[in-house]
C-alpha cells in the first residue's frame, strides 16, 4: 500500500490549531490553471510533475514535485501553491506543511540519486494578481533524511494499522452475506448487474422502481467488490438528507452483528456540525480550532476504533476531545472504508472527497441515490449571482474601514448598467433582462479590493453573518466567472424605480446559470473506477449520460418492477390543463376528485403544478365538498409543517391532499398500505415556457439536437412518475392513478410511463 507525499505530511507534519481564516482560497481547476502558467514559464529543462518514489520505514511513498530542473552543483525541485491575497495570510502551520511537502520530495530525489544536497524552491503564486513569492533554501542529504525519517517513525504504527484493517477489511468482504435469507423480486437481477458493473469498471444508470430495494441491492454488491478489485473507497452521496438515513440504515442490517471491520462515515454539513457558527475556524478565534492537531491523533484512534461514526457519534467523540465536529470527520473521510454524505461532497467546486480521491489516488466508486436529482444539484453548484441590492444592505452598516470599498462597487455597478442598458428607457418597477456572451469586467477591480477588505477585517473582527454572505456570493461569482463558457448564461437585470431628482433609483444583478453540468462533471466521473448512479426515473438514459457527462462506455439499463398493473387502476382525462386552459379545467378536475372519492372513500393525493393552480382547485373542491377534510400545501412551508402535513396521511383516513407536483411531497415520502389509495396528477409537469427555459432550449438543441425534449418534456415526466410513485410502495399496495391532461395519450409521451403501469 503506497502513501503519497503529501498523506503522509498532512498526518505527521501538523500541529497546533486550525488555521482557515477568511482567506479566499483559489478553486481546483485555478490551482490546476495557476501551476500550468508557472511551469509552462520555466525552461526547456524543467519537468514539470516530477514523479519521485522511494521507501522509509517500510513505508512506500509515492508524489509528484511540481518541478524539477537538472542543475550543478545541485538540481533544483520546486513545489507551487497557489493562493488570494495577501501571503501573511498562509499561516505557520501551513506554511511548514508545504516545506515539510518539498523537504520529503527533496529526500526522496537524494535517496535514488545519491546525491549530497538539493535546492528547494517554494513557490507562492497569487492567482488574482498573476505574481509568484519564490522562497529559496538548500538542504543536504543528511538533514533531508533526518527529517523524512521522523515523518516516518511517527507514521509507521499507524501505517501498519491501517495495511492490517485493510487486510481483515478485505478479508471479511470477500465472505459478506446478504442481510435476509432472499432477495426480493428482481433485486438479484440488480445487485448481479450492480457488481459486474463495478468490477469491469463501468458506470451504471440503473433504473430500479421503490420497492424493490434499491438501496440494499446497489450496495451490498458494491461492497463484495472491493476486495475483488482492489478498491479503496464507497462513497455514498444522496441530493436528499432523508435519503442519507436510508443509505445508512442499510449500512446497519449489512454490519448487523458488528463484527465487519468497516468503518463507516457519514459527513455533514458545515452548517448543522459547527459548534461556534460566530466564530472563524482558527486557533484564535474558536476555542475547538485551538490546539486541534494536538488533540486530532487521540481522537482519531477512538474513531478508528468506534467504525460506526455517523453525526451523533462523530459529536460526541469531538466533544470528548474537544476539538471540532466538522474538521474532525473531514479527517475521517482519509481513513474511512464507506463515507455516506450529500452529492456536493464530491461533485462541487472544492469537493473534499474528489479532491482525496485524486491526492492519493484511490481506486473509488461514488454511489449516487436518487441520481434523478443530479443535474438540477449540479446546476446549482455551479450556478452563481451577485445582486446590487446584496452590497447595498451590507453597506449600510458596514464599519468605517470598509465604506470605501462599498462606495466603489457601486460606482461599478452603476457603470455596468450605463455600459450595457438605455436606463432612461426603462419602464419603472419592470425588470429588463439582458443575456451577455461574456461576463463583464466593470466589477472585477472593485470586487477584488472588496474582497481583500472584507478578508482583512473579518480575520481580525467578530464574524458578521451580512459581510460574510457579500464575501462568499463574490468569491463563489468570481471563480464561476473565470471559467465562463457555453454551458452557462451570464444574465444582466436592472430594475429602474421612480424618477428622484436627476437620476432614477436603479437595482440590478448579475447571473452566472449553469444550462450544461456535464463540462463540470465529466472529470469527477472519469477520475472514479466505477460510478452507479440509481434512481426509479433514470429514463431515456441518454439524457442523463450528456447533461451529466458520462462516459461514452456508460451503460443503461431497467430493472423489472416487482408490481403489476393489477394494483393500480390508471385513468387519463382528456382536458388541457395548459396556462390559458386551467380556468375552465378547474370544475372537471374538482368532478373527477369528487367522483373517485364518493366511490371509493380514503386518502389521496392531488398533484398540481403551481400554488396558484393549487389554491384555485382546493378552494373549489372544498367549496364542493365541505364534509371532505383537506390538507393544503402553501408556499415556504416549514420542516415542521412538512412533518405535519404528511403525518396526517399515516393517522387519518378519508384525506385529500392538495401539493405542487416537483416539491416537498412529490418523492422521498412513503405512505404505504391504506395512508394512500389514490394519486391524481394534473399537469404534465413541464416547466414553464419563459426566457431562461427557451434559452436551455436553444443549447441543447446546439449541443444535443434535443431542444424541447432535455428542456420540458424529460423533466416534466419524471416529475409526474415520482409524483405517481408515491403510491405503489409495496407488493401488496393497490389503489387508482388519474393523469389528468390530454396530452398523456400521445404515444412519445405514453412510452415514458413504466412500463409496468399497462395491462398487457
Amino acid at each position: 500500500m503506497k502513501v503519497a507525499v503529501r498523506s503522509l505530511c498532512e498526518f505527521a507534519a501538523r500541529s497546533g490549531g486550525l488555521e482557515y481564516r477568511y482567506t479566499p482560497s483559489p478553486t481546483a481547476d485555478e490551482g490546476i490553471r495557476g501551476h500550468k502558467t508557472l511551469q509552462k514559464r520555466r525552461g526547456a529543462d524543467y519537468e514539470p510533475e516530477y514523479l519521485l518514489e522511494g521507501e522509509c520505514e517500510g513505508i512506500q511513498l509515492r508524489g509528484r514535485a511540481d518541478g524539477y530542473q537538472a542543475g550543478e552543483p545541485s538540481p533544483l525541485l520546486e513545489e507551487i501553491k497557489t493562493h488570494r491575497g495577501d501571503l501573511s495570510r498562509v499561516g505557520e502551520g501551513q506554511q511548514a506543511l508545504h516545506w515539510a511537502q518539498l523537504k520529503v520530495y527533496g529526500a526522496l530525489l537524494c535517496q535514488r540519486d545519491d546525491l549530497p544536497a538539493v535546492r528547494l524552491r517554494l513557490v507562492y503564486y497569487d492567482v488574482a494578481k498573476d505574481l509568484e513569492t519564490p522562497l529559496d533554501e538548500c538542504w543536504s542529504a543528511a538533514d533531508l533524511n533526518g527529517f523524512l525519517n521522523d515523518l516516518c517513525l511517527r507514521y509507521r504504527a499507524w501505517h501498519q494499522q491501517e495495511e492490517e484493517h485493510r487486510h481483515s477489511r478485505d478479508q471479511a468482504l470477500l465472505s459478506l452475506k446478504f442481510p435476509y435469507p432472499d432477495f426480493r423480486p428482481n433485486q438479484r437481477q440488480l445487485s448481479e448487474t450492480v457488481y459486474k458493473g463495478v468490477c469491469t469498471s463501468r458506470t451504471l444508470l440503473m433504473e430500479a422502481p421503490t420497492g424493490i430495494g434499491k438501496t440494499l441491492g446497489v450496495v451490498f454488491p458494491s461492497l463484495a467488490a472491493m476486495p475483488r478489485r482492489d478498491l479503496d473507497r464507497l462513497f455514498l452521496l444522496t441530493a436528499r438528507t432523508t435519503g442519507r438515513q436510508l443509505i445508512l440504515d442499510s449500512l446497519k442490517l449489512l454490519n448487523r452483528d458488528t463484527s465487519l471491520p468497516l468503518r463507516i462515515l457519514e459527513l455533514t454539513a458545515r452548517d448543522k456540525a459547527c459548534e461556534h457558527p460566530d466564530k472563524a475556524c482558527h486557533g484564535e478565534s474558536c476555542p475547538l480550532a485551538d490546539g486541534f492537531f494536538d488533540r486530532l491523533p487521540a481522537a482519531r484512534q477512538a474513531a478508528t476504533e468506534l467504525r460506526w461514526l455517523d453525526r451523533d457519534a462523530v459529536q460526541r467523540l469531538a466533544a470528548e476531545h474537544r476539538i471540532c465536529p466538522y474538521y474532525l470527520a473531514q479527517e475521517m473521510a482519509r481513513w474511512c472504508d464507506v463515507v455516506v454524505g450529500d452529492v456536493n461532497h464530491y461533485f462541487d467546486q472544492q469537493a473534499l472527497l474528489h479532491g482525496l480521491s485524486r491526492q492519493n489516488e484511490w481506486r473509488v466508486v461514488p454511489l449516487i441515490d436518487e441520481a434523478h436529482n443530479l443535474i438540477d444539484r449540479a446546476r446549482s453548484m455551479y450556478s452563481a449571482d451577485l445582486s446590487q441590492w446584496l452590497f447595498k444592505e451590507a453597506a449600510r452598516n458596514a464599519p468605517e474601514a470598509l465604506t470605501k470599498s462599498f462606495r466603489g462597487v457601486q460606482r461599478a455597478w452603476r457603470k455596468l448598467v450605463d455600459a450595457h442598458i438605455d436606463t432612461e428607457s426603462l419602464p419603472s418597477l419592470e425588470p429588463r433582462r439582458l443575456q451577455l456572451t461574456e461576463v463583464p469586467t466593470e466589477l472585477n477591480g472593485s470586487l477584488l479590493r472588496l474582497v481583500g477588505d472584507l478578508t482583512e477585517y473579518m480575520t481580525d473582527n467578530p464574524v458578521d453573518p451580512e459581510l460574510q454572505r457579500v464575501l462568499f456570493d463574490t468569491i463563489a461569482f468570481m471563480k464561476l466567472a473565470e471559467q465562463f463558457g457555453d454551458h452557462s448564461l451570464c444574465t444582466l437585470t436592472v430594475t429602474a424605480g421612480k424618477a428622484q431628482g436627476k437620476r432614477r433609483r436603479l437595482s440590478a444583478s448579475l447571473a452566472l446559470e449553469n444550462l450544461i453540468p456535464a463540462d463540470f462533471l465529466k472529470e469527477r466521473f472519469a477520475l472514479a473506477h466505477s460510478s452507479v448512479l440509481f434512481s426509479a426515473t433514470l429514463n431515456p438514459g441518454r439524457y442523463y449520460q450528456d447533461l451529466l457527462g458520462l462516459p461514452d462506455t456508460s451503460l443503461w439499463q431497467t430493472v423489472a418492477s416487482p408490481f403489476s398493473s393489477s394494483q393500480i387502476d390508471l385513468h387519463t382525462l382528456d382536458i388541457s390543463t395548459r396556462f390559458r386552459d386551467r380556468a375552465a379545467s378547474v370544475a372537471p378536475i374538482c368532478a373527477d376528485i369528487q367522483t373517485q372519492y364518493r366511490a371509493e372513500p380514503g386518502n389521496y393525493l392531488v398533484y398540481l403544478s403551481s400554488f396558484a393552480y393549487l389554491e384555485q382547485i382546493s378552494a373549489r373542491f372544498t367549496q364542493q365538498n365541505p364534509d371532505i377534510p383537506v390538507a393544503v400545501q402553501h408556499a415556504g412551508m416549514s420542516e415542521e409543517e412538512r412533518l405535519a402535513f404528511i403525518e396526517r396521511f399515516r393517522s387519518e383516513r378519508g384525506l385529500v391532499g392538495f401539493a405542487v407536483l416537483g416539491g416537498a411531497f412529490s418523492e422521498g415520502i412513503d405512505l404505504p398500505g391504506d395512508a394512500l389509495v389514490g394519486v391524481f396528477v394534473a399537469t404534465l409537469g413541464l416547466p414553464p415556457n419563459n426566457e431562461f427555459q427557451e434559452q436551455l432550449s436553444k443549447q441543447m438543441q446546439l449541443r444535443f439536437g434535443q431542444g424541447y425534449a432535455y428542456t420540458y418534456l424529460y423533466p416534466g415526466i419524471r416529475k409526474v412518475i415520482q409524483a405517481a410513485g408515491r403510491l405503489i410502495r409495496t407488493p401488496e399496495d393497490r389503489g387508482v392513478i388519474h393523469l389528468i391532461d390530454d396530452r398523456f395519450r400521445k404515444p412519445d409521451i405514453w412510452a415514458l410511463l413504466p412500463t409496468w403501469w399497462f395491462k398487457n
